[in-house]
């Protein structure tokens, strides 16, 4: 049987300092911290430091540690939830999956609990998504966004390279096997780096196999099929177009410039189209910018919290 793992999700943070040169100067003030929503689920978050400035919510198939190195970087008091069904979170209501919409309803819940009054909202892919939605929802929650590497143009084909990763294997005999997946199809990572992502974002089980801990039915990306449910979830994503548009605060849009982004030419135009106000910052990075450019990112989202915010929406 393969080797059992003694996994502490806080014994990590000097691995991230020490590989991207930041001060290392004892643990964080970081805990996790839980949201009971109306039905009774539990949305779980990391919470960095006293009342959050930020909120840093993660993409589909990833978890609030996706961001320890940004957050270390910022050092800003800050909240990174996981998204339903993703992390430590409970799963989605049942029959809502992990639209939009639904995670917007969930986000409004950890954020009246633990960041009511925060700045800035980021969001990356499904994240970005979500975040869009919960400016619609809830525009008291959302005074500044900034989305990572994700508009609502985003397709099955532009997102084909993650889906073709997130639906993989649905187990893996060792850690080691896993470790090969998830650095085959992220070449320009670090394999350190990998290593704490998968600790943060898989469980062994009792016989020492391996498997994520996101859901994998509907946990990550647009997918283009004939399917009645994904052409609905498709015209939904469309349609935060106009959320965007119509949504008062400051919009910065970052825009990884690799292959493996899922954001076009073509969304840049769609973007300028419905938000002319909204800042595009490129970054040599592919979809995932909080793994690839941290500190980089970072200093975006520092610009971004200085937007000024319209005075009808202040």
């Amino acid at each position: 049987m393969a080797e059992m793992v003694d996994y502490d999700e806080f014994a990590y943070f000097h691995e991230n300092a020490a590989e991207w040169g930041l001060p290392d100067d004892g643990p964080p003030d970081v805990e996790r911290v839980a949201t009971t929503c109306p039905d009774g689920r539990l949305m779980s978050s990391l919470k960095w430091g006293g009342a959050p400035r930020l909120v840093l919510i993660h993409g589909g198939a990833q978890n609030a540690h996706t961001w320890d190195t940004v957050a270390l970087a910022l050092r800003e008091p800050l909240l990174a939830p996981d998204l339903p069904g993703h992390g430590h979170s409970d799963s989605p209501a049942p029959g809502a999956g992990t639209a939009p919409d639904a995670n917007a309803a969930d986000l409004a819940a950890v954020l009246d609990d633990h960041a009511p009054e925060a700045d800035l909202v980021v969001g990356m892919s499904l994240g970005g998504l979500s975040a869009i939605a919960l400016a619609t929802a809830r525009p008291d929650l959302v005074p500044r966004l900034l989305l990572v590497d994700i508009t609502p143009g985003v397709t099955g084909e532009k997102a084909k390279a993650i889906h073709d990763f997130v639906r993989g294997p649905a187990t893996f005999p060792s850690f080691d096997e896993l470790l090969a997946r998830t650095m085959e199809f992220n070449p320009t990572r670090s394999e350190s780096s990998l290593r704490r992502g998968i600790l943060h974002n898989a469980t062994q089980l009792d016989d020492g196999s391996w498997v994520w801990r996101h859901r994998r039915d509907d946990s990550a990306v647009m997918v283009d099929s004939d399917d009645p449910d994904t052409a609905a979830r498709r015209r939904d994503t469309v349609a935060l177009w106009d959320d965007l548009a119509g949504f008062a605060g400051p919009v910065t849009l970052v825009r990884g410039m690799r292959e493996q982004s899922v954001v076009t030419d073509d969304d840049v135009a769609e973007l300028r189209r419905h938000r002319p106000d909204a800042r595009v910052v490129e970054v040599d990075a592919g979809h995932s910018v909080q793994g690839d450019q941290p500190l980089e990112l970072a200093e975006i989202i520092r610009a971004a919290l200085a937007d000024p915010i319209p005075e009808e929406t202040s």
